[in-house]
């Protein structure tokens, strides 16, 4: 059973758009599971603090 150039085409591009629309939404998940809350919070606070002092 041979494959020809469009049918491996499609399969890729078809395979590409659900594999990155998995991993979107396994990003989207993680980011906003509950227990994640705490780590977000502080890495966000830890850009900002210390900015007080000129850069060197």
């Amino acid at each position: 059973m041979g494959f020809d150039h469009g049918t491996l085409v499609w399969f890729s591009k078809s395979f590409g758009l659900f594999y990155l629309i998995g991993l979107s939404l396994l990003v989207v998940a993680y980011a906003y599971w509950p227990s994640n809350k705490k780590q977000f919070d502080r890495v966000a606070e830890s850009i900002i603090r210390d900015e007080d002092k000129p850069w060197r």
